[in-house]
């Protein structure tokens, strides 16, 4: 399997959406982008563009840098464009399911790509598959292609409206004709996706750091059950559903996007710093030093020593050039692979007292490793404090923690995963704390609840049952 080395250890969002409406070069802006938004996924990533006559693509495995050079840019024609970067949950790996995809039909050509996941996939695929549709992936996104096909009678806009309302999940789409960009939020919000000013034309993303990247101003975020519709000297709105509500997920801020993105109105880096801060007032210990888990604790871990008065210290250092792999690793290597990823600083740690500040505890691996590499280094005491609270229920919305298995706090309470940890002390933040810290009551907090805004189907409840504990 095609993967990097310690993939299994870390949780993943899974992928990034960017679109580009009448904007010269609309292919080069759409590859800074997605470059911009790589940490939402690595396996592979594609762009598709279209000059008003016809569309072009390309697509491929591997980072953006590894599969877009100046050749690739230049077939992909226009001033319209769209663009992805996966991580796999649903469907699995391989080039058969990178996306953007690109369909030919006798009613319009047309791009598609989608970050999120479809709880009803399985049985609108087999539904679809009995009717004579034919996939060409694994992949739940190209469900809505052939659900917008089977109404090829009806007008485009039509046929996105009634296919959205059969679909149960978390999205954020995209769909590129010749001429039009659509753009698609799901009912509930839980997914992200922004819309931008550049030039005389516009812009759309699922993270506003890309925004920054390229020059553009952020306008305002597609709203639940939203469609917004760009053409040629026109750009209109619609709903294809009355129920909608907001419940952007909460992962969005506790770890998968960037700390300079805004999400909501509200920016990642001041949300994550806050609940660092929450954490300190609700969980304080006696320690010489703070230090966070890099990147996506250290805003935190900030927080949490301003708040306590600790000196927050670099205490673990991140190798950027883990890069990927495409051989198996032994088990030795595996073994290694957070001392590979991240080193303890020796003279910052060594008889210190420890407060270390992480994002999440989801396997539970991870942490045991970093816990025991500050020992190793000297540490005299390390306490974990964790800015969300314990991940007792999977995520079916494009997290992969779709099984209890996965998630150590579904079957251990805060003593036991301390225990298994081997840290001196561990708190989580509470779900009320994390609320104020990010500053929002309605929010998707399912993976620390299990309570689920939308419906799920008896055979994801059945198998996400199957444990082997």
């Amino acid at each position: 399997m095609n993967q990097q080395i310690y993939q299994d250890q870390e949780i993943h969002e899974e992928c990034g959406v960017f679109g580009v409406f009448n904007v010269d070069k609309a292919s080069e802006l759409t590859y800074y982008a997605l470059h911009a938004m790589q940490h939402r996924g690595q396996e592979g990533c594609g762009i598709v563009s279209t000059d008003g006559e016809k569309l072009y693509g390309h697509r491929g495995m591997g980072l953006v840098k590894e599969t877009f050079h100046e050749q690739e840019l230049r077939a992909c024609k226009g001033n319209v464009a769209i663009g992805h970067v996966r991580y796999s949950t649903a469907g699995g790996s391989g080039p058969n399911n990178v996306q953007p995809f690109m369909f030919n039909h006798s009613t319009g050509d047309f791009g598609l790509c989608h970050n999120g996941n479809i709880v009803n996939s399985k049985q609108i695929r087999e539904k679809l598959e009995r009717n004579g549709s034919i996939f060409q992936s694994t992949s739940d996104t190209e469900i809505l292609a052939h659900l917008v096909k089977k109404n090829a009678t009806r007008s485009r806009l039509e046929s996105i409206k009634e296919a959205l309302n059969i679909l149960i999940g978390g999205f954020a789409f995209l769909i590129i004709t010749k001429d039009k960009l659509y753009t698609m939020r799901d009912k509930n919000g839980l997914r992200p996706l922004s819309i931008g000013k550049l030039q005389d034309g516009y812009v759309i993303s699922s993270e506003t750091c890309a925004f920054d990247v390229i020059g553009a101003e952020f306008i305002r975020d597609v709203l639940p059950g939203e469609i917004v519709t760009f053409s040629k000297n026109k750009v209109s709105s619609c709903f294809y559903t009355e129920d909608t509500c907001s419940k952007i997920c909460a992962m969005e801020y506790i770890y998968f996007s960037r700390p300079d993105s805004d999400i909501c109105g509200i920016n990642v880096h001041a949300s994550r710093k806050m609940a660092g801060k929450v954490l300190a007032q609700e969980a304080p210990v006696d320690a010489d030093i703070v230090i966070g888990v890099p990147d996506s604790s250290l805003s935190a871990a900030v927080g949490y020593a301003e708040e306590s008065g600790i000196p927050y210290e670099v205490g673990l250092i991140k190798n950027k050039y883990m890069g990927r792999t495409f051989i198996e690793p032994s088990q030795e290597l595996r073994d290694k692979g957070v001392r590979m990823k991240l080193s303890p600083v020796r003279s910052i740690v060594k008889g210190k007292r420890i407060i270390l500040i992480d994002d999440s505890i989801v396997r539970g691996t991870t942490s045991t490793k970093i816990v025991k590499m500050l020992r190793d280094m000297g540490a005299s005491e390390v306490h974990m404090r964790i800015a969300s609270p314990p991940m007792i229920s999977p995520c079916f919305y494009g997290v992969d923690t779709s099984t209890y298995d996965e998630l150590i706090s579904a079957f251990h309470n805060v003593e036991e995963v301390r225990k298994i940890t081997g840290c001196d002390s561990l708190a989580f933040i509470s779900m009320e704390g994390l609320k104020r810290a990010i500053g929002l009551n309605d929010m998707c907090m399912a993976c620390f609840s299990g309570n689920y805004p939308t419906e799920l189907f008896d055979s994801i409840k059945d198998a996400n049952k199957e444990t082997k504990f």
